[in-house]
């Protein structure tokens, strides 16, 4: 289900999301519901970092990053 809201945005921010909504990026409800969504992401990503750094040092999880680092 999709509801229709009105927002108020600068004009600034209209701009940019009418030039994706040029280079074919949708419409500009995609624009705004994708940047919501990345959004959340990140808060939720902060939320997780918050809790691992509160709640201490994970060494069980030291194989993991390494074998998850791009280095070499």
């Amino acid at each position: 289900m999709t509801l229709q809201i009105a927002v108020r945005l600068p004009d600034e921010l209209v701009g940019y999301v009418d030039g994706l909504v040029a280079e074919g990026a949708g419409s500009r409800a995609a624009v705004v519901a994708r940047a919501l969504t990345l959004y959340r992401q990140q808060l939720r990503g902060e939320q997780d970092a918050r809790i691992l750094e509160e709640s201490g040092d994970y060494d069980d999880l030291d194989g993991l990053v390494a074998h998850a680092s791009i280095d070499d």
